[in-house]
């Protein structure tokens, strides 16, 4: 069951067995880290890179279409003879007026929404990219380790970029207001090496700074934004991979 587990593939009464089982059976807990971070790694081979002009693209067609304005009717209507009925009142034309000074506004908000998604797109397609790499690189050498609960860990190291991720599969969340700060281990003193997103029980996260000589990766529960040195114990210590 360890593949279709990490591919989250099976149905919940069975997904909860399995889990129980892991946390008292390591080599399925190590075998189940390891598909989970070749199935992280599938992934991120199979990212598309967007045109470059797909961002111009975008911002330049926006202010031209409009969302369709509620039906404000016709501004006549024919009587029964075919005469022409009144034109609309003045107070319908300030309504149509209002409603096309608002349209103008939904033009600048979607401009603005549109912005902030690219630029969020385009982080999140950095931050794959920069682990990606990590992962296909030739010197790549990986530990797994189970972190209790069900969960699972890996530190995946090339010494030749001096670049090291962390991925994490079933961690529970942080309660609210914490979150959860990755070091690197200097034979007990610890420097931060980044956060995890508290809301993502399974992602892989780049370290923050080189390796230079960490003998290992630990985790710990610190309030929201981080701390400059642990505030609590470890929840999980790797030793890096030789």
């Amino acid at each position: 069951m360890t593949g279709a587990y990490a591919l989250h593939a099976l149905p919940d009464d069975e997904h909860a067995a399995f889990e129980r089982h892991l946390a008292g059976c390591e080599p399925c807990a190590r075998e189940t880290a390891e598909l989970s971070a070749a199935v992280a790694r599938l992934g991120l081979t199979a990212t598309v890179t967007p045109p470059a002009a797909l961002r111009e693209q975008v911002l330049r067609r926006i202010p031209c279409v409009r969302q369709e304005p509620p039906g404000v009717g016709t501004a006549v209507r024919m009587g029964r003879a075919g005469r022409r009925a009144r034109p609309l009142s003045r107070w319908a034309l300030a309504a149509c007026l209002a409603a096309d000074a608002a349209l103008g506004g939904t033009t600048v908000w979607q401009h603005q929404r549109a912005e902030d998604a690219l630029h969020r797109a385009s982080g999140a397609r950095q931050g794959a990219d920069e682990v990606a790499a990590v992962l296909a690189a030739p010197d790549a050498r990986a530990r797994t380790a189970a972190l209790g609960g069900g969960a699972t860990g890996t530190v995946v190291v090339s010494r030749g970029r001096d670049e090291a991720v962390f991925a994490a599969t079933g961690m529970a969340r942080p309660a609210a207001g914490k979150v959860y700060q990755l070091w690197f281990d200097h034979d007990g003193t610890m420097r931060p090496a980044g956060l995890m997103d508290p809301a993502r029980t399974d992602q892989a996260v780049l370290l923050r700074g080189g390796v230079d000589g960490a003998s290992g990766v630990g985790v710990t529960v610190e309030p929201a934004g981080g701390s400059s040195a642990p505030t609590s114990a470890p929840v999980a210590l790797l030793g890096l991979p030789v």
